[in-house]
C-alpha cells in the first residue's frame, strides 16, 4: 500500500476534523446556543447564588456549601451535553427532551468530576503563612509542601514532577466527558482511557488544547453562547470519534506501523457523507 508522510497523513485528518466540526456547528447552531445557555445559567448559580443566600439568612456556611453543589452541578450538565451531543457527530441531530433523559446516564461522570475537582484546587483547608490565616486547596498545599523541602534541589525536582503530572492530567482529562459518553465504560475504565489516549495521541491532545483555548478566546466575543463549552465538547468528540478510527483499522491489521494510519482511505466514507460547502451554501443552503 502507498502511504503518504505521516506528518501529511495527520494534516489530512486535522483538516477534516475542523473541517466537520465547523459543519456540524453550524448546521445545529440554535441547539448550541440553547445549551451553551443553559450551562450559562448553571455557572450563574454557584457564582450569586450562595453570597446572596448567606448574606440574606446570615448563615455564613450556606456559601461555600452551595458553591459546592453548583459547581458540582455544573460538571454534571456537561457530562450530559456530551452524553447528548455524540448524536451530532454521528451525522445525526438530539432533542432537548433527550438530554433530559440522559442525565440518568451522565450524572455519575459529572459528579466524580465535581469532586475531583473540588478535592483538589477549591480552597477549604485551614493553615498558617506568614503569620496570617489562609485557607488553601489540595493543590497548592501539596506543591508548596514539596517546594519548602530540603534540600532545595530535591523539593525543587519533587515539584517540577507533580507540575508535570498535573499537565498530563489536564490533556488527558480534557476528554474525559467525551470518552464516558461515546465508550460507555466505567468511570474508573474512563479516567485510565483517557490517559492511554493522550500517551498515544501527545500531538493531537496539544493541539485539542490550543484550539479549546482558541475556541473559549471566540466564545468570549459571542458571550460564551456560541461555540462555548458544548461545542468544545463537540470538537472534542468530533476528534475521539475519528481516532476510534484508527484503532479499528489497527486491530483489524495487527503488526501494522502504528506511524502510517491510512487516513485517506479511513475517511472516504467520512468525507462524501460530510461533503464540502462554499461560503453561498453556508448562507444559503436552500439555494444549493
Amino acid at each position: 500500500m502507498d502511504f503518504k508522510p505521516s506528518y501529511v497523513l495527520l494534516f489530512l485528518m486535522i483538516g477534516f476534523l475542523l473541517r466537520k466540526t465547523l459543519y456540524d456547528l453550524w448546521d445545529n447552531m440554535l441547539k448550541i446556543v440553547m445549551l451553551n445557555l443553559g450551562f450559562l445559567a448553571s455557572v450563574a448559580f454557584p457564582i450569586f447564588i450562595p453570597s446572596l443566600l448567606a448574606n440574606s439568612t446570615g448563615i455564613s456556611m450556606l456559601e461555600p456549601v452551595l458553591t459546592v453543589i453548583g459547581f458540582i452541578f455544573c460538571c454534571i450538565y456537561l457530562s450530559t451535553a456530551s452524553y447528548t451531543i455524540k448524536s451530532i457527530s454521528d451525522y445525526g441531530t438530539f432533542t432537548f427532551g433527550n438530554f433530559i433523559r440522559n442525565i440518568k446516564l451522565a450524572w455519575s461522570a459529572g459528579f466524580v468530576m465535581g469532586i475531583l475537582l473540588i478535592i483538589l484546587f477549591f480552597p477549604m483547608f485551614p493553615g498558617v503563612e506568614n503569620g496570617e490565616m489562609t485557607i488553601k486547596s489540595v493543590a497548592a498545599i501539596i506543591l508548596g509542601f514539596y517546594m519548602e523541602l530540603n534540600p532545595p534541589l530535591l523539593g525543587l525536582a519533587l515539584t517540577a514532577i507533580i507540575f508535570w503530572a498535573l499537565i498530563f492530567a489536564f490533556l488527558s482529562f480534557q476528554f474525559y466527558f467525551t470518552v464516558y459518553a461515546r465508550l460507555g465504560s466505567k468511570i474508573k475504565k474512563s479516567f485510565k482511557k483517557c490517559m492511554l489516549i493522550a500517551l498515544d495521541n501527545t500531538g493531537l491532545a496539544v493541539f485539542m488544547v490550543i484550539n479549546n483555548l482558541i475556541a473559549l478566546v471566540i466564545s468570549v466575543i459571542f458571550a460564551f453562547m456560541f461555540p462555548g463549552p458544548v461545542g468544545i465538547l463537540l470538537y472534542l468528540d468530533e476528534a475521539l470519534r475519528l481516532r476510534l478510527l484508527k484503532y479499528d483499522w489497527l486491530e483489524a491489521n495487527p503488526g501494522a506501523n502504528r506511524k502510517k494510519i491510512p487516513w485517506d482511505e479511513l475517511l472516504i466514507e467520512e468525507r462524501e457523507r460530510t461533503g464540502r460547502r462554499t461560503f453561498k451554501n453556508f448562507i444559503f443552503p436552500w439555494k444549493d
